[in-house]
């Protein structure tokens, strides 16, 4: 199969994993995922992977006795299979050294807002609890911070004035997965580069 390889981790259902598989499905997308990693058994990221006969592994945070232990394998793991971007697609875990000096510039992550606002956890409630009338979803470059990397892409969504967290959290998800897939395509198809703070797709 062409394109660029892509390895998706996962912690939960595996929605954005999901947008990933089926742009892939386009001859022309330019990218095929060639694995899916998770940090715990049982979860249907990974059964989604297993669906689509993709091979999969589990990488536990428990099965180590150090963190950097555990760095040191999920970067083996992933490393394994030779991808050209690692994308956290929900994956719920901070990555460590080991990892981003083996795969710094090509491991990609979203987040529910328009970094830098509204970083953490609970991006989504701190939006409206702040009152903005737009928020968004960013695709960003994973740094050795908290959603601190350089911005790849980002998509406004409008906050209603009637918007609870899971009302709101609901749209932006379907803005994030489209975000995520147009812009893992875009840079398997184009290429990109990384100037400090600035991410450039193209040529």
């Amino acid at each position: 199969m062409p394109g660029a390889r892509v390895v998706v981790l996962v912690s939960g259902t595996g929605t954005n994993l999901q947008a990933l598989l089926d742009a892939a499905a386009d001859p022309g997308y330019g990218a095929q995922v060639v694995a899916v990693g998770a940090d715990r058994d049982g979860i249907e990221g990974l059964a989604r992977a297993q669906r689509a006969g993709l091979p999969v592994f589990t990488c536990r945070v428990t099965d180590h006795q150090e963190r950097e232990a555990w760095d040191s394998a999920l970067t083996s793991a992933c490393a394994g299979f030779q991808p050209d971007l690692v994308v956290s697609a929900g994956f719920l875990k901070l990555v460590g050294k080991s990892f981003l000096e083996r795969f710094g510039g090509r491991f990609i992550n979203t987040h529910p807002s328009l970094l830098p606002a509204f970083p953490g956890m609970n991006a989504v409630r701190d939006a409206l609890a702040y009152g903005v009338k737009v928020t968004g979803c960013t695709v960003f470059m994973v740094d050795e911070g908290t959603d601190t990397g350089p911005v790849i892409a980002q998509e406004t969504v409008r906050v209603s004035d009637d918007d609870d967290v899971a009302a709101l959290h609901e749209r932006i998800k379907v803005a994030e997965r489209a975000l995520l897939a147009g812009t893992v395509g875009r840079m398997a198809r184009e290429g990109w580069s990384v100037d400090g703070r600035k991410v450039r797709i193209g040529r």
